[in-house]
C-alpha cells in the first residue's frame, strides 16, 4: 500500500511519528477482522486499511468512518476491541 492509499493527509511516516512505533506497517486486508467488545454474536468487519504495530492493529473498514483498535494473532486474524472516531486519536490510544 502506498501512502496515496492512506486517509488523506496521512503518510506512513506520520502514522509512525504519531504512533510512536517506527516499525508500524501497513498491513494486507485479506483477513478476518471481528468486533467483539459487546455480548452476543461478534460482528464481521470488512477492512478497507489495516495498520499493524507489533501485535496491536487499527482497521478502518469499509463504509465506516470509525478507527478499530485490536489484538492482531499469529493467523493474521484481528478482534477488535474498542472504537474511535479518528485516526490520530486511534494512534495516541496504542
Amino acid at each position: 500500500m502506498t501512502d496515496a492509499q492512506l486517509p488523506a493527509q496521512w503518510t506512513l511516516r506520520r502514522i509512525r511519528d504519531v504512533s510512536g512505533d517506527q516499525e508500524a506497517v501497513v498491513l494486507d486486508t485479506e483477513r478476518t477482522v471481528k468486533w467483539v467488545a459487546g455480548p452476543g454474536a461478534h460482528e464481521v468487519l470488512r477492512p478497507e486499511i489495516v495498520l499493524g504495530f507489533h501485535g496491536l492493529c487499527l482497521v478502518k473498514p469499509v463504509d465506516d468512518e470509525d478507527w478499530y483498535m485490536g489484538s492482531l494473532y499469529d493467523d493474521g486474524s484481528i478482534d477488535c476491541w474498542a472504537a474511535y472516531d479518528e485516526l490520530y486519536e486511534a494512534l495516541r490510544g496504542l
